[in-house]
């Protein structure tokens, strides 16, 4: 059964002891079984006192970040690969110290716009980068999520098919592909498609509309998704992420656009989304059945 969660930027924009134990709290007092901890500043987030909420919480923890530009693996630059490498690494010990079951987010390449197409070296030698977090990330029992996501926030996969094919490559049993459906509105040709062959490979999964406010008040076919997460039997997290201006703050506000406040109340939004993905989940299960309920007598 899917671990329901929802992303901590629903909640507080940033990791201090308050926001950490505000939206620990706030997330289980809604009903979700786990937290999206995400920080873009690593040393910021004490691990033994988010241990400690999320004990007192009762409720599990994924995390995500993303890299930056001198810490882009994909560049072709050794040095851009080395602090890559070495912030993966240090970002995978967080996780595992944390508890978290996955580390999830843009960690193939820099969380930005480029000007210019990926490139096969600089695929191959960011391939030869998770190959060896994909090693650490076994020894310490962590999935490690590849971020699918649109072309202004990255060059390198921008479709499901491109993670499998990385996922393939890398040829870790802890590297999967991180499907986003907000992403996945803008690149894929047929959404609920690219869910079923991405197979095995899917290891987490965002929730989330066209506009990142309301789930259901957009213009995706959330039906069809989740009919294909069930029709993929795709086991892992399920989480929601959505952001508004009046949380998200800079650098996020900037690099997302951000710039309309498309909710006002996080407790509402969030006990909305979870009421929703339970409702279309449990329809999703049933529409599955109805091929056996059908049958002549």
């Amino acid at each position: 059964m899917n671990k329901l969660g929802v992303h901590a930027f629903v909640w507080t924009a940033g990791w201090s002891h308050d926001d950490c134990a505000h939206a620990i709290a706030k997330t289980a007092e809604v009903g979700f079984d786990l937290i999206e901890a995400s920080t873009l500043d690593l040393d910021a987030m004490d691990v033994p006192f988010t241990q400690k909420q999320l004990e007192k919480a009762g409720i599990g923890v994924t995390f995500s970040f993303g890299l930056d530009a001198e810490t882009d693996i994909s560049s072709n630059d050794r040095d851009n690969e080395m602090r890559g490498e070495a912030r993966l690494m240090k970002a995978l010990a967080l996780a595992r110290d944390l508890g978290a079951t996955h580390i999830c987010g843009i960690l193939e390449s820099a969380f930005q716009k480029y000007t210019v197409p990926t490139t096969a070296e600089g695929v191959k030698r960011a391939v030869a980068v998770l190959q060896r977090v994909g090693e650490a990330a076994a020894r310490s029992n962590v999935i490690v999520g590849l971020e699918v996501v649109n072309r202004y926030e990255s060059n390198v996969l921008n479709t499901a098919s491109q993670a499998v094919d990385m996922c393939q490559r890398i040829g870790s049993t802890h590297v999967k592909a991180h499907l986003d459906v907000y992403h996945m509105n803008i690149e894929e040709s047929d959404i609920g498609q690219a869910i079923i062959e991405t197979g095995d490979h899917l290891g987490y999964f965002h929730t989330g509309d066209s506009h990142r406010g309301y789930l259901g008040s957009g213009s995706i076919d959330l039906a069809g998704v989740f009919r294909a997460l069930v029709k993929a039997n795709y086991q892992g997290p399920i989480t929601f992420e959505s952001f508004s201006s009046r949380v998200v703050g800079q650098p996020l506000e900037g690099i997302l656009g951000i710039w309309r406040n498309l909710w006002e109340d996080s407790h509402d939004l969030a006990s909305h989304a979870l009421m929703y993905t339970r409702a279309q989940l449990k329809a999703a299960h049933e529409a599955q059945k109805q091929a056996e309920r059908s049958r002549l007598p």
